[in-house]
């Protein structure tokens, strides 16, 4: 079987998670949470999926059906707990991305006087203070990838290791978009690629985000999904196909 540009990124999504163990996957977007079902059916048998409310849950349903069969509780004070003692992954989105992994989802423009009002920092500064958290970016562009963040909402390692035994728990671990894989590994914690999608050049990456990249010479293809994981995300995980209106196939 063939995999899309959408299904590629699942699997990475899914391999997110790969190690965590028992914890908390809070997976924000389509693909991001195809991906973390996915690892529970795979990889990662012990990773906690919740509906976000109020409930932990058993089984690992399409994309489109709520959960079905609790496995314990999980009331919202509860959740802080978790956050606290590092037992949780988070795949955020961002409306900014800069070179040093600081994440904007605040606003747009002057903090003061933005001109385009988004959802607030909400829980971004806890999120990448207190346990993993990766980025999930639907479209790779100049736009969310930009040289400096309007407004810091969550921060990257820089800013992580300024405030000394604060930041110790910090852990950006990957940004996943629909052209590549990155990372924080370049230069003095930048931004690099870790891996691009098949069909993708280092040039289109390079083009589409508003900062140089570090590049290795010999850049990587993200891995392809395996033909069980296909089966799974075609058959039990999304049948609908919601992952490629997220990531059209070109």
């Amino acid at each position: 079987m063939t995999a899309t540009r959408a299904e590629i990124a699942v699997a990475a999504c899914s391999d997110l998670f790969r190690g965590d163990g028992e914890i908390l996957a809070s997976p924000t977007g389509t693909i991001a949470g195809i991906g973390a079902r996915l690892a529970r059916l795979t990889h990662a048998p012990r990773l906690l999926l919740s509906d976000g409310e109020a409930t932990l849950y058993a089984d690992t349903p399409t994309i489109d059906e709520p959960f079905r069969v609790p496995e314990g509780s999980l009331p919202y004070r509860a959740l802080f707990d978790l956050i606290a003692r590092g037992r949780r992954h988070v795949v955020m989105g961002a409306a900014q991305l800069d070179r040093h992994g600081n994440q904007n989802l605040s606003a747009i423009g002057d903090r003061d006087r933005p001109h385009r009002q988004l959802l607030g920092a909400r829980a971004a500064s806890t999120n990448t203070l207190n346990h993993a958290t990766s980025y999930w970016i639907a479209r790779h562009s100049p736009r969310v990838f930009v040289e400096q963040v309007d407004i810091v909402t969550g921060i990257g390692p820089a800013r992580a290791a300024s405030l000394g035994r604060a930041g110790r728990f910090h852990e950006l671990r990957r940004i996943v978009t629909d052209l590549a894989v990155l990372d924080l590994s370049g230069p003095d914690g930048t931004m690099a690629v870790v891996s691009v999608h098949p069909g993708v050049t280092r040039d289109e990456v390079q083009t589409a985000t508003g900062f140089d990249l570090a590049i290795p010479a010999d850049v990587p293809s993200t891995r392809l999904p395996t033909e069980e994981e296909l089966r799974l995300i075609r058959t039990l995980l999304d049948p609908r196909a919601r992952r490629e209106k997220e990531v059209p196939s070109s």
